[in-house]
């Protein structure tokens, strides 16, 4: 069976994450969020993977090549051109790509799975495809009910009894939205779709196709279905999945490493002494990570590996990634450390370095910066 992720993105609300990695490559306790979709389409037989790419393409390609060390097939559509010898991405829209693929060479031969490349699943995909098949459906949603306060940030599904999409909003305001049950980004089609995405122009399956296939009378359906589903579309979203994961909530993913004390979790080779360091758990810190004596960790926390942790700091409900020093009696509560950026977990930044503060969070692979003074960063 065939599927297709779609990585194309600029993952502009997960900034500053993603000025140098794409959104599908974003790390959940080392292993990338799109690794786990790979997987959950193997274990559901879907062998060959059309990966749509034009942001920071190459990190994606050098991750996955040619598939086969992860057990299947996988091919890149690169949307963009070259301009100087670089890679300038002109991403053509979810439908757009799908589109694009398909006119280079007919790849949708038969009932294939799209996935947003940005979020944690855990779906019984060969139930859907069994329910969109029975339904004699050309394009079925996964469904999702949220909270009517988040409605915002996703596309409203309104079905009739049979299942049946009667009205499909993108992103309304909460006090326009019809229903509170929402698009997961997970799509099932048949090859018919196709034909109702023009070539060559920009065509996004949110706002673009569905409304053209409710306006068509389209025999086009959503189910709700029973599964977990972590969104990473904003950085506050990624904060919960570290959390969620950290606390052994998400089912289909692994706390890496050993378990050297209850709920403290580390890789390889860590420089520590826990007789002289306060690490209350649930927590993760990477291989090669160095944490001085009287530093403070209080879970749920993520150090990348790599990091260096002085004397005295103290690191709260926060996830530090790889390659990070925080200079000593450093306080970092409800903050995310991503190379010269400090963001809270409602997405707002600092740039340390712009700031002048980059002597309290810096990169651990530099001799460490002098200050006689100490800086606790506010708590958001």
């Amino acid at each position: 069976m065939k599927a297709m992720i779609l990585a194309a993105g600029k993952g502009t609300r997960v900034q500053p994450i993603t000025y140098s990695i794409p959104k599908p490559m974003i790390p959940i306790l080392q292993k990338p969020v799109m690794e786990f979709l790979v997987e959950l389409l193997r274990q559901h037989g879907f062998q060959e993977i059309m990966v749509n790419i034009s942001h920071l393409a190459a990190e994606i390609e050098n991750y996955f090549r040619d598939g086969q060390r992860f057990g299947v097939n996988i091919a890149y559509s690169f949307e963009g051109k070259i301009e100087d010898g670089q890679l300038v991405g002109e991403a053509l829209g979810s439908a757009g790509g799908m589109r694009r693929i398909q006119d280079f060479h007919p790849f949708f031969d038969d009932t294939f799975v799209v996935l947003c490349g940005d979020a944690l699943i855990d779906l019984d995909l060969t139930q859907a495809v069994q329910w969109h098949r029975a339904k004699g459906s050309i394009a079925t949603v996964i469904m999702k009910s949220v909270p009517a306060s988040e409605v915002s940030s996703y596309g409203v599904v309104v079905t009739d009894e049979d299942g049946r999409i009667q009205t499909f909003q993108e992103k309304p305001k909460v006090e326009e939205a019809l229903s509170n049950t929402i698009n997961t980004g997970i799509y099932i089609f048949e090859p018919e779709v196709l034909d109702y995405i023009p070539s060559g122009q920009k065509f996004d399956i949110g706002s673009d196709l569905f409304p053209l296939l409710v306006e068509k009378q389209a025999p086009f359906y959503g189910i709700a279905m029973d599964f977990q589903w972590i969104d990473i579309g904003r950085v506050p979203d990624y904060w919960q999945a570290i959390r969620s994961v950290l606390k052994g909530e998400v089912k289909n993913v692994k706390i890496p490493g050993h378990e050297v004390k209850p709920g403290v979790y580390t890789g390889i080779n860590v420089a520590v002494n826990w007789d002289k360091v306060d690490i209350q758990g649930p927590v993760y810190i990477g291989g090669m990570s160095k944490i001085e004596d009287h530093a403070k960790i209080i879970g749920p926390a993520m150090i990348g590996p790599n990091c260096h942790i002085c004397g005295g700091a103290i690191v709260d409900n926060s996830v530090i990634f790889e390659y990070s020093r925080l200079g000593p009696d450093v306080r970092l509560v409800d903050k995310l450390v991503f190379g010269r950026y400090c963001v809270d977990k409602t997405g707002m930044a600092i740039d340390v370095k712009a700031a002048s503060l980059d002597w309290l969070i810096t990169d651990a692979r530099q001799d460490p910066p002098q200050s006689q003074f100490t800086v606790a960063v506010p708590e958001a």
